[in-house]
């Protein structure tokens, strides 16, 4: 049975378009399981989450072609949220309650997870998130797709001080995510006897990074640890260059820029530089030759993929595991099926853990090279336990280091750049 997919506008106050599957049998809406996506289309996150809604859908794709799940098909409800936190609460809102979908797969910044996590708990539904993200967090009503501090940031750290050199210099967007990853990072560097010597932030979206870039002159590091994310990335390296900052002197690790970003930013300007994720296009398994075309005859040969598509993808076949085991699409149930679900995905075999619903993932350090691709420089070698809270403060410690935050910036997740 083939699908299609149409676009529909749904006049409300999103005024988003709307991505439906329309069974060319004519069977009937309800022979269907409605599933949300929940992305910024527009805005300054689209650079990154527009692909992350095509890897999700195409995992969608999949499936229908091999009859659905329990003998449904699934029918996506994609809603743009608008790279605007409220937006993306009143949509996660609209999926739920109005659309009725069975889960939501989306978010990419940490500010939108957090503003719609609210929505989720309130309806005890359920919410797949692709993203590696600063942790602090854990909830009954989300699976963690992307890496935990201790799968990304800390080994990612760890590396540059053995490989890259002792100084570091923290730059990144003012939210939630690079305020707590450089938390997170300054405490590592001083335990490994290293130094920061600057710490730099601009509102998403902004695109004026000259005094960072001459703090950076000025502290002259060994190596910049960058958390900006959004397409604020492709203002930020071009003011690097323009100050003569290259990777042969002074290199970047990007904890937000993989190979997707690089098709905008434009590889040629950031050969050298580094990335540290789970998962790369480089990376050579049968599950990632499979992914890969999969991917390239939907969306054209010249498209690539990076970890947050992957997680999204994995992360939609580990949801329908957890429907088939529990034999109904129901919310509650489903939920109860997703924790200890193993998936042989495009990086390796991951596993959902039973306690935390984060994800036992590799991690991986990646060079990059002119055709916008990563050569691998280092790998865990097996997949890491996620520990979304770091040990070296209390759980309680660190609520009060998020309320501060959200407090500093006026009762929202990140700084809006006004005032």
């Amino acid at each position: 049975m083939r699908t299609c997919i149409a676009a529909i506008v749904i006049p409300a106050v999103l005024a988003t378009a709307v991505a439906i599957y329309v069974l060319d049998s004519g069977e009937e809406a309800a022979a269907t399981i409605r599933v949300g996506i929940l992305h910024s289309l527009t805005g300054t996150m689209a650079i990154s989450e527009k692909s992350v809604v095509d890897a999700t859908l195409l995992a969608i794709e999949e499936i229908n072609r091999e009859g659905g799940v329990l003998g449904r098909l699934i029918e996506p409800i994609v809603l743009d949220g608008k790279s605007d936190w409220p937006t993306f609460a009143s949509a996660a809102e609209r999926l739920i309650a109005a659309e009725q979908v069975a889960v939501v797969f989306g978010c990419w910044t940490s500010a939108s997870r957090k503003t719609v996590k609210p929505v989720f708990e309130r309806h005890d539904h359920l919410l797949f998130y692709p993203v590696q993200y600063e942790g602090l967090e854990q909830s009954a009503n989300i699976v963690y797709t992307g890496a935990t501090p201790n799968q990304q940031i800390i080994p990612a750290v760890t590396w540059c001080f053995d490989n890259l050199g002792r100084t570091f210099f923290l730059v990144g967007s003012d939210y939630v995510f690079p305020r707590t990853a450089n938390a997170i990072i300054r405490h590592r560097v001083e335990a490994l006897g290293g130094e920061i010597v600057g710490e730099e932030y601009a509102p998403l979206g902004d695109s004026d990074f000259r005094s960072a870039v001459q703090a950076i002159q000025r502290s002259k590091p060994d190596v910049i640890l960058n958390t900006i994310n959004g397409d604020s990335n492709v203002a930020f390296f071009r003011e690097l260059r323009l100050a003569g900052i290259t990777p042969d002197r002074t290199p970047t690790l990007s904890f937000s820029i993989a190979e997707n970003e690089l098709r905008v930013l434009g590889a040629e300007g950031v050969v050298g530089d580094y990335a540290c994720w789970n998962y790369f296009q480089s990376v050579a398994t049968e599950e990632n030759g499979a992914f890969i075309a999969s991917f390239r005859r939907e969306y054209g040969a010249d498209r690539v993929v990076d970890d947050p598509m992957e997680a999204a993808y994995l992360g939609v076949h580990i949801w329908a595991q957890g429907v088939r085991d529990a034999g109904t699409a129901d919310v509650v149930q489903v939920r109860q099926a997703i924790p200890g679900q193993s998936y042989d995905a495009p990086q390796g075999l991951v596993h959902i853990d039973g306690d935390n619903r984060h994800t036992w993932k590799r991690v991986r350090v990646g060079k990059i090279r002119e055709d916008g691709q990563f050569d691998v420089v280092w790998d865990s070698g097996k997949a890491v336990r996620p520990m979304p809270f770091p040990a070296y403060r209390s759980r309680a410690e660190w609520d009060r280091f998020l309320q501060d935050l959200y407090r500093g910036w006026g009762g929202s997740w990140a700084n809006s750049g006004k005032g």
